[in-house]
C-alpha cells in the first residue's frame, strides 16, 4: 500500500519525528546540513568566516614569541642587552672601584692583577670606566628610541589615519628633516650647549629620529584602515579614537617595534660619535665615546685604551642590531 504525502515540516509516513540537525529545503534546493556547521562554530570557538582582528593580532604575537624563544640570536642578543641593563643599573656588581680615582703613575699601563683593561692615559682603571660607560649609552639610547618613537608613531599614526593636508604638512616637514646630516647637525645643535649631560644628546637625537619612526608609523595605519574589518567598525558607528586604539593600532605597531629596536643601537653608536667629536657628552661623564676620543692619540704605544671602550661599543651595538633583526624576522608573516 503506497505512504500517504507528507509536507516538509512533516515526518516520514511510519510517524517518526524529523531529524532535528537537518532542515529540508524548499523544493529543488539541496538540504542544508546544520550540524556540521554548528561543529565548525563550537570546535573552533569562533564563526567558520574566521577569526575577527583581535584574534588574528594575538595569534601574530603568540606565534612571534614562540619564533623568538627558538631563535638563538634572539637569545644571545637578549642575554646581553639584559646584562648591559644590570651593569648599567648596578655597576657596582661588577666593578667596585670609582672610574674617577686616578694614579698618575700608572698611566697608559697594560693589565695586571686586579685591573684586567690597563689604565687609560690619567692613570684610571678601564675595566672600571668600561662597565661605567655603559650607562651613560643606554640611557641615551633607550630615552632618544623611546621618544623618537612615542613622537613619531603619533604624528605618524594621526596623519595616516586623518590624511588631508595635515598628512601632506607632515610629510613635508619631515622631508626637511631628511635632508639634514645627523652628525652635521649634531655638530651644529650641541656646540651651543654647555652641559655635558645625557639630556641635550637625547633632545638632539629626538628631533631628529622621529621623522623615520613617522613615516614606518604613517605607512602602516593608511595600510591597516582599508582591511575589511576597519571599514566593518566603521560602518558599525564606531568612533575614531576607537577605531586607533582597538583595530588599527595593535595591526600597525609592529613595523615600529621593528624599526625602533634596530634605531636603538643606531642611537648608541650616534651618541659615541657625537661625545668623540667632543660635542656629545662631556667629562666628567664616564661614557665609552669620550675614552675612544682620548686613547685615538695613543693607539700606538697604548693600544689597550682603545680596544676595550671600543669593544664594549661594537658588542653593544651589534647586540641591539641582532636583536632587530630577530624582532623582524618574527613578526614579518612573509618571512615565515
Amino acid at each position: 500500500m503506497p505512504e500517504p504525502p507528507h509536507g516538509p515540516g512533516q515526518g516520514p509516513a511510519h510517524g517518526l519525528p524529523p531529524d532535528p540537525h537537518t532542515a529540508v529545503a524548499p523544493t529543488g534546493g539541496p538540504a542544508l546540513d546544520l550540524a556540521s556547521s554548528e561543529a565548525q562554530t563550537l570546535e573552533g570557538g569562533q564563526p567558520p568566516g574566521g577569526p575577527g582582528p583581535e584574534a588574528r593580532v594575538g595569534s601574530l604575537w603568540s606565534d612571534a614569541w614562540r619564533d623568538l624563544r627558538r631563535n638563538p640570536v634572539f637569545i644571545i642578543s637578549a642575554l646581553i642587552i639584559l646584562f648591559l641593563i644590570v651593569i648599567a643599573i648596578w655597576p657596582s656588581l661588577i666593578a667596585s672601584g670609582s672610574p674617577y680615582k686616578a694614579n698618575l703613575a700608572k698611566a697608559q699601563e697594560g693589565a695586571e692583577p686586579g685591573h684586567p683593561f690597563g689604565y687609560d692615559v690619567q692613570g684610571r682603571d678601564l675595566y672600571t670606566r668600561v662597565v661605567y660607560g655603559a650607562r651613560a649609552s643606554i640611557v641615551v639610547g633607550v630615552c632618544a628610541t623611546a621618544g623618537a618613537a612615542l613622537l613619531g608613531s603619533l604624528l605618524g599614526g594621526l596623519a595616516g589615519f586623518f590624511g588631508g593636508w595635515g598628512d601632506a604638512v607632515l610629510s613635508r616637514v619631515a622631508d626637511i628633516f631628511f635632508g639634514i646630516p645627523i652628525v652635521l647637525g649634531g655638530l651644529v645643535f650641541l656646540s651651543v650647549i654647555t652641559s655635558g649631560s645625557v639630556w641635550p644628546v637625547v633632545g638632539f637625537i629626538v628631533l631628529l629620529g622621529w621623522p623615520q619612526i613617522s613615516r614606518i608609523a604613517r605607512g602602516s595605519v593608511v595600510t591597516a584602515k582599508q582591511n575589511d574589518y576597519v571599514q566593518a567598525a566603521r560602518a558599525l558607528g564606531a568612533s575614531n579614537g576607537r577605531l586607533l586604539l582597538r583595530h588599527i593600532a595593535p595591526n600597525a605597531v609592529a613595523p615600529v617595534i621593528v624599526v625602533a629596536t634596530i634605531a636603538l643601537g643606531t642611537y648608541i653608536s650616534l651618541e659615541a660619535t657625537l661625545s668623540y667629536l667632543g660635542v656629545g657628552l662631556k667629562p666628567p661623564t664616564v661614557s665609552w665615546g669620550i675614552d675612544i676620543s682620548a686613547a685615538s692619540t695613543h693607539i700606538r704605544n697604548a693600544p689597550h685604551m682603545l680596544l676595550w671602550p671600543a669593544g664594549a661599543l661594537s658588542i653593544t651595538v651589534l647586540a641591539f642590531i641582532m636583536l632587530g633583526d630577530a624582532v623582524r624576522d618574527a613578526l614579518d608573516p612573509k618571512l615565515r
